[in-house]
């Protein structure tokens, strides 16, 4: 090793400016919830390996009625030997939880796409679709969506909206000073599609602020509205298990109890 007052200052510069860019080039833990700060407003991020994660839709329960909450979906999985990790609301619904739009679950579509205009965020176009198909998973505005399945689904697919961002950019109707502030969920994708990001306010905010939270700080190029107001998380690792209104879809993370240590 060569004496201090012959190193290259320069050199020594640009390897500890490569460490940081590293460091923050790191991909997410592979089942990991923390809470983020953004813009002031107080948030949960989950952020899952796509490749070595069981994300999952849950919808009916095997008794032919809505799960409806997250400790009902957690016993049934207990009773298969699994073991509920992360859910979150996962998509909007109507009063007998049936889903809004597209509603896709191991392979068989409960509900159609809607690619029309309407009432509601649900309505407020572009809005698109979040889907999984094994170890791949992606955000697409509902045409794309469309012309990427069109004879068979996905394995998991859920429909809502709006699209927070698309190819990079906020939705258009998104304004700065909204003053609209509810709590509010959504799932954002990172480019490379091999990280997905789950996200939830912890205090009301608007959907401009929202959207800034996946496009600014996770760096996701495209990112789905899911729900608010009734928005809630279950994150065992975090203590949470949060009650409520009945909810229509469920994403969740899914682990085998006899992998877990």
């Amino acid at each position: 090793m060569a004496p201090e007052s012959t190193r290259n200052p320069i050199g020594i510069l640009l390897g500890a400016l490569a460490l940081t860019l590293l460091a923050a080039c790191k991909p997410p833990a592979a089942h990991a919830c923390n809470p983020v700060t953004f813009d002031a407003a107080p948030y949960t991020v989950c952020a899952y390996d796509v490749a070595a994660t069981d994300i999952r839709l849950f919808l009916t329960h095997p008794d032919g009625a809505p799960y409806a909450q997250f400790d009902r979906l957690a016993d049934q999985l207990e009773s298969e030997g699994n073991i509920l990790a992360f859910a979150m609301n996962g998509g909007m619904y109507h009063d007998d939880r049936r889903a809004v739009g597209l509603y896709v679950e191991e392979g068989n579509q409960g509900a159609p796409l809607v690619r029309s205009a309407g009432p509601g965020n649900f309505g407020l176009l572009p809005n698109g679709v979040f889907w999984i198909d094994g170890a791949t998973a992606g955000i697409a505005e509902t045409n794309a969506y469309a012309a990427r399945f069109p004879a068979s689904p996905p394995r998991y697919a859920s429909q809502s909206g709006p699209m927070l961002v698309l190819d990079g950019a906020l939705h258009p109707d998104f304004n700065e000073d909204g003053p609209s502030k509810k709590r509010r969920n959504g799932v954002g994708l990172s480019a490379d599609g091999r990280h997905v990001y789950f996200a939830i306010s912890d205090a009301p905010v608007n959907f401009h602020s929202f959207a800034r939270l996946f496009r600014d700080h996770l760096g996701t190029p495209n990112a789905l509205y899911l729900d608010g107001v009734v928005s809630r998380l279950y994150a065992p690792g975090l203590q949470r298990d949060e009650s409520g209104l009945d909810m229509g879809p469920i994403v969740a993370v899914v682990e085998s109890r006899a992998a877990a240590p």
